[in-house]
């Protein structure tokens, strides 16, 4: 039986939700994050991913607390690129996973095509991310430009939950896990649905 508003505003509560107390300290590990967490298991393969390349860069410190961020960005996306200048340069130190099973690039492809259009952009760093006014033009540009880059997504999920790394407190991503949690709860809807409820339990939580 579909689940109620209230109840999902209850079953949330009792989980005692918490707001981000750490962040990836550099854009370069929020593109990387972003990418390559879409269907892969976070705790086994993106996480040690990314900090794997963070070392490589240099930084063997790439979480901070929100309150204790470096004032500069220790991995720009020029250092990135630098390092890794094509898709089997960065291959050799990530994997094979692609953005989809049919026809999809590697997520290393993507990763690169994400940096270089935010580099197009004069996008380089955290601040420079972070500075993005949304709805504002160079962040519509921007934005948009994501948006091209396989493995997109028909709710744009991986592109929300770039911004989310980057400081969007606003943001949701509905993925498979989210939307699990929601169908034990009685909620029957795919992942545009999801991103409506959750907005939802969440105003009413705040």
């Amino acid at each position: 039986m579909p689940t109620s508003i209230d109840d999902l505003v209850a079953a949330v509560r009792e989980l005692d939700p918490q707001g981000r107390s750490k962040r990836w300290t550099s854009l370069s590990y929020c593109v990387l994050d972003a990418v390559w967490s879409i269907n892969a298991d976070y705790s086994s393969v993106v996480d040690p991913l990314v900090r794997r390349i963070a070392s490589e860069l240099g930084d063997d410190a790439p979480v901070a607390p929100v309150d204790q961020m470096p004032s500069e960005d220790p991995a720009p996306l020029t250092a990135l690129v630098a390092t890794y200048p094509d898709e089997s340069a960065l291959l050799a130190v990530a994997n094979r996973q692609r953005t989809s099973t049919t026809n999809g690039v590697t997520k290393a492809e993507a990763a690169l095509s994400y940096a270089r259009i935010l580099i197009d952009h004069d996008v380089t760093t955290l601040a420079d991310a972070e500075a993005l006014t949304p709805g504002g033009d160079q962040f519509e540009a921007v934005d948009s430009a994501l948006r091209t880059v396989p493995g997109e997504g028909s709710h744009g999920i991986r592109r929300g939950y770039f911004w989310m790394l980057v400081g969007d407190d606003n943001g949701v991503k509905p993925d498979r896990m989210v939307l699990r949690w929601l169908k034990r709860h009685g909620f029957e809807g795919g992942a545009s649905d999801a991103l409506s409820v959750i907005r939802t339990v969440a105003a009413r939580l705040s």
